[in-house]
C-alpha cells in the first residue's frame, strides 16, 4: 500500500476500467493507500505472464487487484486478501462480476492456501518490512519459474541499500534470497520495486 497512491491518479485518464472501478470505490472510502500507477503497469505487464494463478496481500480497495485483473490472461485465477473486513467486502463488489477473482478477509496468511502462484504481489503482510512479519516462503507460495513482487521501497542509492540510516534487512532478504534470481526496479525518482524469479532448481 502506497502513502498517497490514491491521489496519484489525479488527472490520469487512460486506465483499464476495472482500474477506474476500484480507483472510484478507494476514493468513496477516502482509502488513500491504492497502489500507485507506476506500480499498476508493472503488475499489468507481469500479470499477462501468469499462465494459471496470482495473487496479492494487502488488497485494500482493490486497485492493484485491478490491474493485475485488467493484465491477466482469460482462465486465470486471481485471490486477493484484505485484512480489514469493510475495505475487504467492498473490494469483493469491485469484482463482484469477475467469477476468475477471489477477495478474501483476514490476515495475509491465507493466501497460502491457495499458492502456488505464477505471480505473487506481497504489499500488505508477507514483505518482511514490520516487526513481527515474516517474509513468505517463496519457496512454498511460488511455483518454479513464478515471480515475486515486494513493493513499496524508497530506491537504494548504495550498497547495502539503507533505509531511515540503517541496513534495510527486509529488501536485502529479496535481493540475496538464495532461491530466486531478483532486481530492484526503479518506477519513479521516489519509489522502487523489487522483482524475483523463484529458480527451476
Amino acid at each position: 500500500m502506497a502513502a498517497g497512491g490514491t491521489d496519484a491518479y489525479t488527472g490520469a485518464d487512460t486506465l483499464p476500467p476495472l482500474v477506474r472501478h476500484a480507483l472510484a470505490a478507494a476514493r468513496a472510502h477516502r482509502f488513500p493507500h491504492s497502489c500507485r500507477p507506476e506500480q499498476g503497469r508493472l503488475l499489468y505487464a507481469l500479470a499477462g505472464g501468469a499462465p494459471f494463478r496470482v495473487g496479492e496481500t494487502g488488497t485494500g480497495l482493490g486497485v492493484g487487484l485491478a490491474w493485475l485483473a485488467a493484465g491477466a490472461g482469460q482462465g486465470v485465477r486471481l485471490y486477493g486478501v484484505e485484512r480489514d473486513p469493510e475495505r475487504a467486502r467492498a473490494a469483493a463488489g469491485v469484482f463482484a462480476g469477475r467469477p476468475g477473482v477471489t477477495v478474501l478477509t483476514g490476515d495475509w496468511r491465507r493466501i497460502e492456501g491457495y499458492g502456488p502462484f505464477d505471480l505473487l504481489v506481497l504489499d500488505g503482510g508477507g514483505q518482511g518490512k514490520a516487526p513481527g512479519d515474516r517474509p513468505a516462503d517463496v519457496e512454498r507460495l511460488l511455483v518454479p519459474g513464478g515471480t515475486v513482487v515486494v513493493d513499496d521501497f524508497t530506491p537504494a542509492t548504495g550498497w547495502p541499500p539503507l533505509h531511515e540510516g540503517e541496513v534495510d534487512r527486509a529488501r536485502l532478504h529479496w535481493l540475496e534470497h538464495p532461491a530466486l534470481r531478483a532486481a530492484e526496479l526503479r518506477l519513479a525518482p521516489d519509489l522502487s520495486t523489487v522483482v524475483g524469479t523463484r529458480l527451476l532448481v
